[in-house]
């Protein structure tokens, strides 16, 4: 999805590669350990246009035909959809100077390995003519392959994201942007190599870094 749709053209996927090769870096000592990962999500939208308005009417849709239709596909490709989320993103577009906002979905999947889940998005980014779909494998902090985190924190809201984005011009640049859940959850991926710095920026949102859930892995922009 475009990360859900600009990041990729702002470089947010040359930043996940870099960050590919920073795996090693050790941030257990403040790092809390994630819970109840799924084998695999994916974060995903059949959105095509660039919405700047918050208060645009497509952010309001519920994507329940989507939601069916990506579960279908999951499931005959050879994995097992899990529990899926209603999410409201905030992104920024370097290109084009401004935010842009996006109501998508996350896709639990189970029972899927690497080969089946870049496959699966594939085929999600070609039926919905998405540049890209993102993927996020949880894996144990010292795997090899693991090379980003996904931070979950409860008491968010898309309007706090989006002013702490316009303020932070690095957080912006670097982090591109992130997703919350109806609930008030933020769902931030970063790559390791930026861990850092997406701490500091979930600590500008509000959140108490000893009750969030960081949950390590691989993350993947299939285009």
């Amino acid at each position: 999805m475009k990360r859900l749709r600009v990041l990729v053209a702002v470089g947010v996927l040359a930043l996940a590669s870099a960050g590919a090769g920073t795996a090693q870096a050790d941030p257990s000592a403040w790092a809390p350990g994630g819970t109840d990962c799924p084998a695999a999500e994916i974060f995903a939208t059949d959105n095509t246009a660039v919405i700047t308005d918050p208060a645009d009417p497509r952010l309001r849709t519920r994507l329940k035909r989507f939601d069916h239709e990506v579960r279908e596909i999951i499931r005959s490709h050879g994995a097992r959809p899990g529990a899926s989320t209603l999410l409201d993103g905030v992104f920024w577009s370097e290109n084009e100077q401004q935010t842009t906002y996006e109501r998508s979905r996350e896709f639990d999947v189970e029972e899927v390995n690497a080969d089946g889940l870049h496959h699966i998005a594939d085929v999600i980014r070609k039926q919905y003519r998405q540049e890209s779909v993102l993927t996020f494998r949880c894996l144990p902090r010292t795997s090899p392959e693991t090379d980003a985190v996904e931070i979950q924190a409860e008491g968010v809201s898309a309007t706090r994201l989006h002013d702490a984005l316009m303020a932070d011009p690095v957080a912006r640049v670097r982090l591109g942007g992130g997703s919350v859940a109806l609930d008030g959850r933020l769902i931030l991926i970063a790559p390791i190599a930026d861990l850092t710095l997406a701490r500091k920026f979930t600590a500008r949102l509000g959140v108490d870094w000893n009750s969030a859930e960081v949950r390590y892995g691989d993350e993947e922009f299939v285009a």
